[in-house]
């Protein structure tokens, strides 16, 4: 089939949360995902990897550490999702995304495969969308004859389609609220669902927890025998300065007294916690032998790139794009306001899918916002614009109802003055629809 077939009969199965936890999946276990790994020759077992959970900032901090591992001279995978505009960014090899014509011939191949298991009955039924996509990319990256790769869990961690891997690093980003239908209603119960990806005797590094999720992560990590890192306490920012949002900091092991100088790519106080992160990631994978240099440290967080997060751009009025689709991700992006957008008025363009904490999200931003234009996101799952209004319009001083998204960014866009700044958030389908139109303006800046 073509490009355009593959990507048609991909969508077909459904999007994010058709994952093996899902239950109109009607299975609760990785048995579709061994089954076509093993089909494939366990294509995953073919190059080293890093295995990424959490809630907030696992997609930043996945690209880091690939971005450092490429810096360090070695042939990368990155493995994230969900994509913002085109499916083939879920899957990319030393920064490129995987090709429309591989795209296609890789989905090819596991489609034939996936009949054929099907007919055997080594396959209970067809697998997700997820699932296509998880196999799809580790047989891409084997293919490519990829030398390290970071991978993104999707949804969870424990019953994750990823979670097949055998890493040779764990790392934790912060864990909160969200999936809560599919992940448990108590940070403990979500906690022990991400805690699922820890392997025996592989090291894990965690950003800060909250006690609940602290308590389950180092119990399951003590009952695996590995090592405990916790990346806030091991390393320490020493001092810090900041320039459009991004921090240049002296951060210092603890312990040894190592110390790296980061000028960060990535704005937001919360990518310098990301960063601590992924420094202790990279120096485990140092010191188990990886060639990964402090200098290629220092230059793959300067060269991060990590798109729709705090990612500005436009000038003149300042536009940002940030998928703060959580209560966690919202505190982050209020932040954010806080430290840099003081006394500047601020355009809100928000649209949210039903199953987000839409109240408590809107509590945190919209009472901050000049002006709030609430749109609807292109997902099925969207809460109508008229609808948002109901549920969350009383948070904000002045709000407006624009149903199509690219009429709310031409709307938000009459609204501010040059020094004015204008957020799009609340829905990485938002973003991802908006990000082209923007980049396409003649007002947006090349470089």
């Amino acid at each position: 089939m073509d490009y355009a077939a593959a990507v048609r009969q991909l969508l077909s199965l459904g999007r994010e949360l058709a994952s093996p936890t899902q239950a109109s999946a009607g299975k609760f276990d990785l048995e579709n995902i061994h089954a076509l790994a093993g089909r494939l020759g366990r294509p995953e077992r073919a190059y080293p990897i890093a295995h990424v959970a959490g809630t907030n900032g696992k997609g930043s901090t996945a690209a880091m550490l690939e971005r450092i591992l490429r810096e360090a001279g070695f042939r990368t995978g990155l493995c994230t999702s969900p994509h913002l505009e085109r499916i083939n960014e879920r899957i990319r090899v030393s920064g490129e995304e995987i090709g429309d014509a591989a795209f296609a011939e890789r989905f090819t191949r596991l489609s034939d495969l996936i009949e054929e298991l099907l007919a055997s009955g080594r396959l209970r039924g067809h697998p997700t969308f997820f699932e296509c996509m998880t196999a799809l990319a580790f047989e891409h990256f084997a293919r490519e004859r990829v030398e390290f790769a970071a991978v993104e869990t999707g949804l969870g961690g424990r019953l994750d389609a990823t979670n097949i891997v055998q890493p040779v690093v764990t790392v934790f980003t912060p864990i909160s609220f969200d999936h809560e239908s599919y992940l448990g209603h108590s940070l403990e119960n979500i906690s022990n669902e991400k805690a699922g990806i820890i392997k025996p005797g592989v090291p894990v590094i965690t950003a800060a927890q909250r006690p609940e999720a602290h308590v389950v992560l180092s119990r399951r990590a003590a009952e695996l025998g590995c090592c405990f890192i916790e990346a806030e306490t091991a390393y320490r920012v020493e001092s810090e300065a900041w320039e459009d949002g991004c921090a240049r900091a002296s951060v210092r092991e603890a312990d040894s007294g190592w110390s790296v100088q980061a000028q960060l790519g990535l704005p937001g106080r919360f990518q310098l916690r990301n960063a601590l992160n992924v420094i202790a990631a990279a120096r485990v994978l140092a010191a188990r032998g990886y060639a990964v240099s402090d200098d290629a440290i220092a230059r793959g967080l300067a060269a991060a790139e990590w798109p729709g997060r705090l990612e500005r751009v436009h000038d003149r009025p300042a536009v940002y794009l940030d998928g703060a689709h959580n209560p966690a991700a919202a505190r982050e992006l209020a932040a954010f306001w806080g430290e840099h957008f003081a006394g500047r008025r601020i355009i809100l363009v928000f649209g949210s899918l039903r199953d987000k904490a839409v109240d408590e999200v809107s509590g945190l931003l919209f009472p901050r916002a000049a002006n709030v234009i609430l749109t609807q996101p292109p997902s099925p799952r969207a809460i109508s614009a008229e609808r948002l209004g109901q549920i969350a319009g009383h948070h904000a001083e002045c709000y407006e109802i624009v149903c199509d998204p690219e009429a709310a960014l031409e709307c938000a866009f009459e609204r501010a003055a040059p020094g004015d700044a204008i957020f799009i958030t609340g829905s990485l389908y938002l973003v991802g629809a908006l990000r082209g139109v923007l980049l396409s303006r003649e007002r947006v800046p090349s470089a």
